[in-house]
């Protein structure tokens, strides 16, 4: 796993996308245990909270399970693509809520999506 210090994204969500992704396309199976924090904290040469913070974003996100002692292991995910779906509602309804509170209706923003004039 490389991460790219180029990025603008903070390192953990580049880890959180890295993983979400080979767990989308099967490279990290259901059951899987993740490197633990240490052993990827030292693989990639960053700070172990870096990497605790990325599997805690994983674990609230549903991604994976973290059971002390043990490890953190991917979680079964029987619609990968539906989890990912809710969260991207879930941000789509907190950016619509921002734009009304911005001063735009929910008419103006529906004309938006649907492909019309930019307010």
């Amino acid at each position: 796993m490389e991460l790219d210090y180029r990025d603008s994204r903070p390192i953990y969500l580049q880890l959180v996308d890295r993983l979400r992704r080979e767990i989308l396309e099967g490279i990290l199976g259901e059951g899987e245990r993740l490197p633990s924090v240490r052993e990827l904290a030292a693989q990639l040469a960053i700070n172990p909270n870096t990497i605790q913070r990325a599997y805690r974003e994983l674990e609230a996100q549903d991604w994976v399970v973290s059971i002390p002692g043990k490890g953190t292991f991917v979680r079964n995910v029987a619609n990968p693509g539906a989890v990912r779906q809710r969260q991207l509602l879930s941000q789509l309804d907190k950016l619509v809520a921002e734009l009304e509170t911005a001063g735009l209706s929910r008419e103006e923003i529906i004309s938006y999506l649907k492909g019309g004039v930019q307010p």
